[in-house]
This record gives C-alpha cells, sequence and structure tokens, in this order.
C-alpha cells in the first residue's frame, strides 16, 4: 500500500492550509499534508453515479449531498483555525446539520463519508481516515473500491466505535443506516448491465 505525496514533514494548520495557491489537492491529517491525486475516469463514474442517486433521494430532505472538493474540517469545541489539524477532502460527504456549514465547507462530523478507493489512497482510507472518523463521529463511513466492485460500510455504534464492517457486493441494494429512505442500486453505480 502506498500513500498519497506528503508536502514535506512540517506540520501545518487549516489557516496555512487555506493560504496554499498551488493547483494540487491537499489534505491535512494531524497537520500532515497529503496531495491527493485526480481522480481516474473509473473513479469519476462511480462516484457520479452515486451522486446522482443520493441527490435524487435527498431532493426533498433537510440533508446535502456535496462532492470533493469540499473542506471537511475535525477540530475540538471552539478550535480556530490556526488551531485545526484534520481538514479532508471526501468524495461524497452529506451533512444534515445545517449548523456546521459555512461558506468554508462543514466544520464537524458530517452524518456519512464516502470514500471511492485508488492505488495511492488505500492506506489513508483503510486506515487513518477510518480512525479520523471515528474518532469525530461520523455516523457512517462508506469505503468503494471501484475495481472490486464492492461497499464497506462502518457504522458508528453506541459505543462511538465503529464495529465490523457490512460488505456489500455488486448486484446489491445498499441501505444507509443513518439516512433515511437511502438505498443505492450497486448494479448503476458499478455500470453492471442486467
Amino acid at each position: 500500500m502506498s500513500l498519497p505525496a506528503q508536502k514535506d514533514n512540517k506540520r501545518y494548520s487549516y489557516a496555512e492550509y487555506l493560504k496554499w495557491s498551488d493547483d494540487k489537492r491537499w489534505e491535512l491529517l494531524d497537520g500532515i499534508a497529503f496531495n491527493i491525486a485526480a481522480p481516474s475516469r473509473r473513479h469519476q463514474e462511480v462516484s457520479g453515479e452515486l451522486f446522482y442517486q443520493i441527490r435524487s433521494c435527498l431532493a426533498d430532505k433537510s440533508c446535502k449531498i456535496y462532492s470533493a472538493p469540499f473542506d471537511v474540517r475535525f477540530s475540538e469545541p471552539k478550535q480556530k483555525d490556526e488551531q485545526i489539524v484534520n481538514v479532508v477532502q471526501p468524495d461524497l460527504t452529506i451533512v444534515c446539520d445545517k449548523s456546521k456549514l459555512d461558506d468554508k465547507g462543514c466544520l464537524g462530523a458530517p452524518n456519512l463519508i464516502i470514500e471511492i478507493i485508488s492505488p495511492t489512497s488505500i492506506s489513508l482510507d483503510y486506515v487513518k481516515k477510518l480512525a479520523l472518523y471515528e474518532k469525530y463521529h461520523v455516523k457512517e463511513y462508506w469505503i468503494i473500491h471501484p475495481i472490486d466492485n464492492t461497499v464497506m460500510v462502518f457504522t458508528l455504534g453506541e459505543d462511538y466505535q465503529y464495529g465490523r464492517p457490512s460488505i456489500f457486493m455488486e448486484d446489491c441494494q445498499l441501505k444507509s443506516g443513518v439516512i433515511t429512505d437511502l438505498t443505492i442500486d450497486l448494479k448503476q453505480v458499478f455500470g453492471i448491465l442486467g
């Protein structure tokens, strides 16, 4: 497993991150900056279909869906930008609490985060982000493997920990445990023609 390229060995804050003017996409995990590669065509196809299905379901609900690049900042209560060291750009983010939304993105845990893995993001998605999302109480976290056509769903338990993931294959209907009435047709997502 490889990691995305690190900016360097320095630790950065969100305030510093906001000043970067290069064309690259960055995420901060405990202050370490990781460069996020542009998504592949397959990644885009899966993301686009997921966005379409979820957006259609949320049309009459208060929850909103956002696609990357969209900053999700995790912090302790009342931390300022100079103190925030965890900023991610999930492939898809669903937020139901409008008080967490501002012009910069989302401050606090979204209800659901979806990451579509790529060869360079595997370690981040399965290890570092899983731990981060659990720590800050993201209710549901989906990891999508666009080559194997599988989805792992982690749901936050009453003890604020993720238990064993549920695994969904390409021919399944995936029902969210945290977004009412959200059911995803994975055949459509993965382009499986019936």
